[in-house]
C-alpha cells in the first residue's frame, strides 16, 4: 500500500510539474509574443448613404482594447479570432460583429434618432446632454460653421439660434458684428457684450478701436480664429447655464471649442475653396433726364433763375452724361480664397492635431484693398496607462492683415452725386481735380490715396491637467494665457487732397498700438458618484484672472517724402494723442451641485462669489447663483401607457442672478493726466467709490417634446431677464469741469420673449433623407422703470414702458396745403419743433426673427440651405427733391401727382422740412425680409475614382451666401435699415474641394 502511495505521489508530482512547466511557457509566450493569439483587423465605417463616419468607437468586447475611426471612417485593431467587435457612435445604433477569422470588417451604421439627445453639450465647467440639460444651451457644429465663407465665427451664427441676434456693422472684412443674447440688458452699449470663451479661456469680447473704416462697430476680436478648426459653438442663455460664470455671464456666454486630435494613424486633410463676392442690390435712382427735369422744376417753383453758382449741374456739367455711381463706388467683385490643412493621429494614450490656414478676401469698393489671415493651431492630449492622469493642451495663433482705404465715407457719394457729375479720374488714372474745382467743389474721392494697414496677432492657449485620486473624485486645473497685439497705421499723404489746399496740409500718419494680455488659473475638484437610482455631480473651484490693456496713439506730421510716412523718426513733429494702461483683476469661487434621480428628475444648483477690481473697496464682492430643474415626464409609466406617440417629454425651469462689471477700470478713483510737455497734471475723472454691481435676474420655463420616436421634436421656452442698478456715466453740468461720473442709475430694463425650436425628420430612406429645423424668437425689450427720468439727462433718449432701442420722432401730419411742404404735429403748440414734440417712440428693434434650415441627402449628394427671416421696420432717405443730390426713383414717379412727397423746391424752408421729415414717422417703412442665408451642395467622390489617384476620400462643394433677399424695403439692405443707404450682406459664391490623404 505504501509503495502504491509512493508511486501515486511521484506520478502526481510529475503531472503537476508538467502542468506548471506548460503554464509557465504559456505565460511567457503570452507576455512576449501575444500576436499569435490575435489578428489584425481593418475596415471602414460608413453611414446609410455610404459616407464615412469619423470618430466611431471600435472596441473588442469584454476588453479595454479600442480605437476610433479616422476622417475617412477607417480603423485598424487587433482582436482574437473568436472575439467580437463593438461599433458605437452617438446618434447611431450600436453594432456587434463577430471576428470569425475575418481580416476586414466594414459596416454601415444605422441612424438612431432616439440617441441624438445623448450628444454631449459643452456647458462650460462641465458637460451635459440635450436630454439631461436643465438650462438653455444652443449649439452649432463644425459642419455648419466651416461651410460659410465668413471671417468671424460670430457671423456664422446668424439665423441658426433662437434668442441669438446677429447684426453686421459693416460690409468690410474684419468689421465686428453686434451679438445680442436675449436682448439688450444695459443702457451702456459696452455693457451688453457676452462672454467669449475659447477652449476654457475667456477673452475680451469688446471690439477693438480703429482709425480706419472699421471704426463703426470696431474690429472683431475673433477674426484671427480659423473657422475650420472649430468643433462647436455653444451659447449659454438662461440663469441655470450662465450663473456659474457670475458677473461675466450677465449677457450670455459664447463657448468656442476647437477640434482635437484623434487616435489612429496619422492623416492629412486639405480643404480649399475660392470664389467671389458682389453687392446684391442697387437703389433705383434717377437717371440724368429725370434728375435734370426735377432740378429745373425746383427753380420754376421757387421763382428763381438758375446760375452757374447755384445750378452748375444744369449750366456747366454735360447734360447728356450719365454715370451709375453705385457701380463706380462699390460695383467691383471681391475675390475670396481659403486654404486649410490639418494633420492628426496618435496612439492609445496620446492624440495630436496640427492645423494651418490662409484666408484672403478683397472688397467691392473702388481701390485696391484686401484682408488676409494666417492661422496655426495645435492640440495634444495624453492619458496615462491607468487612465488617472489626463493632459490637454490647445494652442491657437492667428495673424490678420487688413489693408483698407484711410478715409471714412465709402458709400454716401454713390447715392448723392448727380448722375451727370464729371469723372473722378483723368485719363492717366490720377484724380480729376480741375473739373470739380471749376464749380468750387473737391473731388468726392478726396482722400483716395490715404491708406490704412492694421495687423493683429492673437495667441490663445490653455493647458488642462486632471488626476483621479479616488474613483469618482478628480482634481483638475486649467491654465490659460492670451496675448493680443494690434498695430494700425493710417497714412494721409498730401496728394490725397486738392492742389488748392495742399499747401496747408502736411504728410501725416496716425499710429494706434493695442495690447491685451491675460492669464487665468482655475483649480477645481470634481466628484461624481451613483447612489441607488441617483447620481450626484459636484464641482468646487476658484478663478484667478488678471488682464492688462495698453493703448498708445501717436501722430506724425511733416514727412519730407511720402515714402518715409510711417517711420516716426522721419516725422518733423510727433504727438502722443493718447496713452492708457489699465490692469483688471478678477477672483472668484464657484460651485455646482447636480443631482438626478432615476434619469427622470434633475436638479442643478450653481453659485459664484465674485470679486472685481473695477469697484471700490467696499463693493468689490458680490454673490450670484441659480437653481435649475427638469422632469422627464415621458419616463413615467402612466405617460408611456396613455400617450404612446410621445417618445420624449421634459419640463424644465430656472431662476437666478448674474452680475455685470463691464465698465471702465479705476472709475472709483480721482484720475489725473499729464499735460503736454513738462510740469503738470490735470484731473480727467471724478471719483465715486459708492457704485456697485449691475444685477441681472433671469427666469425661464420651458417644455421639450419628442414625438413619433423623435421624428418630430419641439421645444418652447419663455424667459424674463431684468437688469437693475444700471451702471452708466451719470451726466454732470459742464460747470463741474466733467461731463459725467460713473454711478448706478435707478433704472430697470427687462427682456421677455418666446423661443420656439422645431426639428423634424421628414424622410429617412436608405438613399434619401430630408431633415428640417426651425428656430423662431419673439423678443420684447422694455424700460420697466426709471424714477424721475424727466429730470435726468436721458429724458430725450428713453421712455418708461418702451424699448431701449428707440428713436423719438415727430408725428408726421401730411403735406401742408398752403406751403406744399411736410408738416408735423406741434405737441405743445409753441410754433416750433424741438425734442418736446418728439412724442412717437419708434422701436428700431426686431418684432420677431428666426431661421429655417433644411438638409437633403441623396446617395453621394448633400444639399443644405438656410433661410433667415426678420420682421422689423426701417427708414428711407433720399427724397429731398430739388436739391443738388440724386434721389430715389419713386420721387420722380410722384413728380406730377405730388400726393406723397412735398413740393419740389431747393429753398431753405424745403430743406428744413426734409430734415425734420428724416426725424419723423414719415420715412418709416416695412423692412422685414426673408433671405437665403446659406446654400451648400456637396458631392462625395466615389472611392473607385479616388483610389486611382492615391486619395482616400474627397468631396466637392459649392456654397452660396446671401444669394437673394425677399423684402418690401426699398433701401440697399433690410439688414441695415437705418436710412436705406447702408449694406452689410454681400452675395458670395464659392467652390472648393476637400481631400483626405
Amino acid at each position: 500500500m505504501k509503495n502504491n502511495y509512493s508511486r501515486l505521489k511521484w506520478v502526481a508530482l510529475i503531472i503537476i510539474g508538467g502542468i506548471l512547466f506548460f503554464l509557465s511557457k504559456s505565460a511567457h509566450a503570452a507576455t512576449t509574443t501575444p500576436l499569435p493569439l490575435q489578428q489584425a483587423i481593418f475596415g471602414v465605417v460608413q453611414d446609410e448613404n455610404g459616407l464615412p463616419i469619423p470618430g466611431v468607437t471600435v472596441t473588442v468586447k469584454n476588453t479595454n482594447r479600442g480605437t476610433v475611426t479616422n476622417l475617412d471612417g477607417e480603423y485598424s485593431i487587433s482582436a482574437p479570432a473568436n472575439g467580437t467587435l463593438v461599433f458605437s457612435y452617438i446618434g447611431y445604433k450600436t453594432v456587434e460583429i463577430p471576428v470569425d477569422n475575418n481580416e476586414e470588417i466594414s459596416i454601415q451604421l444605422e441612424e438612431d434618432i432616439s440617441a441624438l439627445g445623448e450628444v454631449k453639450i459643452n456647458a462650460g465647467y462641465y458637460n451635459t446632454t440635450e436630454r439631461e440639460s436643465t438650462g438653455n444651451i444652443s449649439r452649432v457644429t463644425a459642419k455648419e460653421i466651416e461651410q460659410q465663407p465668413v471671417v468671424s465665427p460670430i457671423q456664422a451664427l446668424a439665423g441658426r439660434m433662437a434668442g441669438v441676434e446677429i447684426t453686421p456693422n459693416g460690409n468690410l472684412p474684419g468689421n465686428a458684428s453686434t451679438i445680442r443674447i436675449r436682448g439688450t440688458n444695459s443702457l451702456r452699449e459696452e455693457g451688453n457684450f457676452p462672454l467669449y470663451i475659447i477652449d476654457g479661456v475667456p477673452i475680451n469680447s469688446t471690439p477693438l478701436e480703429s482709425n480706419s473704416n472699421l471704426t463703426f462697430g470696431g474690429i472683431d476680436p475673433l477674426n484671427t480664429l480659423n473657422l475650420s478648426n472649430i468643433e462647436s459653438i455653444e451659447v449659454l442663455k438662461d440663469a441655470d447655464a450662465t450663473a456659474i460664470y457670475g458677473s461675466r455671464g450677465a449677457n450670455g456666454v459664447v463657448l468656442i471649442t476647437t477640434k482635437k486630435g484623434k487616435q489612429g494613424k496619422t492623416e492629412l486633410q486639405a480643404r480649399v475653396y475660392t470664389g467671389a463676392s458682389t453687392v446684391s442690390n442697387r437703389i433705383d435712382l434717377l437717371n440724368t433726364e429725370e434728375y435734370l427735369q426735377i432740378r429745373r422744376r425746383a427753380f420754376v417753383n421757387d421763382g428763381l433763375e438758375p446760375t452757374e453758382d447755384n445750378a452748375y449741374d444744369l449750366l456747366i456739367w454735360d447734360q447728356d452724361r450719365y454715370t451709375d455711381w453705385q457701380d463706380i463706388f462699390f460695383g467691383r467683385t471681391a475675390q475670396v480664397t481659403d486654404v486649410n490643412l490639418n494633420a492628426n493621429g496618435g496612439n492609445e494614450n496620446t492624440a495630436f492635431r496640427l492645423s494651418g490656414s490662409y484666408h484672403s478676401q478683397g472688397t467691392v469698393f473702388i481701390g485696391d484693398y484686401d484682408y488676409k489671415k494666417v492661422t496655426a493651431g495645435a492640440h495634444v492630449s495624453h492619458t496615462s496607462d491607468n487612465n488617472k492622469l489626463n493632459l490637454d493642451l490647445s494652442l491657437n495663433y492667428g495673424v490678420d492683415l487688413n489693408n483698407l482705404v484711410g478715409y471714412l465715407n465709402l458709400t454716401a457719394n454713390a447715392f448723392t452725386l448727380p448722375p451727370n457729375a464729371p469723372s473722378l479720374f483723368n485719363e492717366n488714372n490720377t484724380l480729376n481735380w480741375s473739373d470739380w474745382a471749376e464749380v468750387g467743389l473737391e473731388n468726392p474721392l478726396s482722400g483716395f490715396y490715404n491708406t490704412s494697414r492694421t495687423q493683429a496677432q492673437n495667441l490663445n492657449s490653455n493647458l488642462v491637467v486632471s488626476y483621479e485620486i479616488l474613483k469618482g473624485l478628480r482634481l483638475k486645473s486649467n491654465f490659460g494665457y492670451t496675448n493680443f497685439r494690434s498695430d494700425e497705421l493710417v497714412k494721409r499723404p498730401k496728394r490725397s487732397f486738392s492742389p488748392a489746399t495742399r499747401g496747408n496740409i502736411a504728410n501725416r500718419s496716425n499710429h494706434l498700438f493695442i495690447k491685451r494680455n491675460s492669464w487665468i488659473v482655475e483649480p477645481q475638484i470634481n466628484y461624481r458618484n451613483s447612489i441607488g437610482k441617483g447620481e450626484i455631480d459636484i464641482i468646487l473651484g476658484s478663478t484667478f484672472q488678471q488682464s492688462e490693456r495698453k493703448n498708445i496713439a501717436l501722430q506724425g506730421e511733416g514727412y519730407v517724402s511720402e515714402s518715409l510716412m510711417g517711420n516716426l523718426n522721419a516725422a518733423e513733429d510727433i504727438i502722443a494723442t493718447s496713452n492708457s494702461n489699465a490692469d483688471y483683476r478678477y477672483n472668484a469661487i464657484f460651485a455646482r451641485l447636480g443631482l438626478n434621480w432615476d434619469k427622470k428628475y434633475y436638479l442643478n444648483l450653481t453659485g459664484r462669489r465674485d470679486g472685481s477690481s473695477r469697484f471700490g473697496p467696499g463693493n468689490r464682492i458680490a454673490n450670484f447663483g441659480a437653481i435649475g430643474s427638469a422632469w422627464i415626464f415621458s419616463e413615467e409609466e402612466f405617460i408611456k401607457s396613455s400617450i404612446p406617440f410621445l417618445s420624449f417629454g421634459k419640463l424644465r425651469g430656472s431662476y437666478g442672478t448674474t452680475g455685470n462689471d463691464q465698465i471702465g477700470d479705476y472709475g472709483y478713483f480721482d484720475a489725473y493726466e499729464s499735460t503736454l510737455g513738462p510740469g503738470g497734471l490735470y484731473p480727467n475723472q471724478l471719483s465715486n467709490p459708492e457704485y456697485s454691481w449691475e444685477v441681472n435676474k433671469k427666469l425661464e420655463a420651458a417644455i421639450e417634446l419628442g414625438l413619433f420616436e423623435d421624428q418630430l421634436n419641439l421645444a418652447v421656452s419663455w424667459y424674463r431677464n431684468r437688469s437693475s442698478s444700471q451702471l452708466v456715466g451719470f451726466s454732470l453740468p459742464a460747470i463741474t469741469g466733467f461731463t459725467s461720473v460713473q454711478a448706478n442709475l435707478p433704472a430697470t430694463a427687462q427682456n421677455t420673449g418666446w423661443e420656439v425650436e422645431l426639428s423634424s425628420y421628414n424622410i429617412q430612406k436608405e438613399n434619401f433623407s430630408w431633415r428640417t429645423s426651425l428656430n423662431f424668437t419673439i423678443p420684447r425689450n422694455e424700460l420697466v422703470s426709471y424714477p424721475n427720468i424727466e429730470e435726468s439727462s436721458y429724458a430725450n433718449t428713453y421712455r418708461v414702458g418702451e424699448p431701449l432701442n428707440i428713436s423719438l420722432l415727430y408725428d408726421y401730419d401730411g403735406i401742408n396745403p398752403e406751403t406744399g411742404l411736410y408738416q408735423f404735429t406741434d405737441v405743445n403748440n409753441d410754433d416750433a419743433l424741438d425734442y418736446q414734440d418728439r412724442m412717437i417712440a419708434w422701436n428700431r428693434g426686431r418684432e420677431f426673427f428666426g431661421g429655417l434650415d433644411n438638409v437633403i441627402s441623396f446617395k453621394n449628394f448633400s444639399l443644405q440651405f438656410l433661410w433667415e427671416f426678420v420682421k422689423q421696420e426701417g427708414m428711407l432717405a433720399m427724397f429731398n427733391a430739388g436739391s443738388l443730390e440724386n434721389q430715389r426713383s419713386d420721387v420722380y414717379q410722384s413728380f406730377d401727382s405730388n400726393n406723397r412727397f412735398q413740393q419740389i423746391s431747393r429753398s431753405i424752408e424745403a430743406s428744413r422740412a426734409y430734415s425734420d421729415a428724416l426725424n419723423s414717422t414719415f420715412p418709416i417703412e416695412n423692412a422685414s425680409f426673408l433671405r437665403l442665408k446659406t446654400l451648400n451642395l456637396t458631392y462625395s467622390i466615389p472611392s473607385r475614382f479616388l483610389e486611382k489617384i492615391g486619395l482616400q476620400t474627397g468631396r466637392l462643394f459649392l456654397t452660396g451666401q446671401n444669394l437673394f433677399t425677399l423684402s418690401p424695403y426699398k433701401g440697399m439692405d433690410p439688414e441695415a435699415p437705418a436710412r436705406g443707404t447702408s449694406f452689410t450682406a454681400l452675395r458670395t459664391i464659392t467652390a472648393g474641394v476637400q481631400i483626405n490623404l
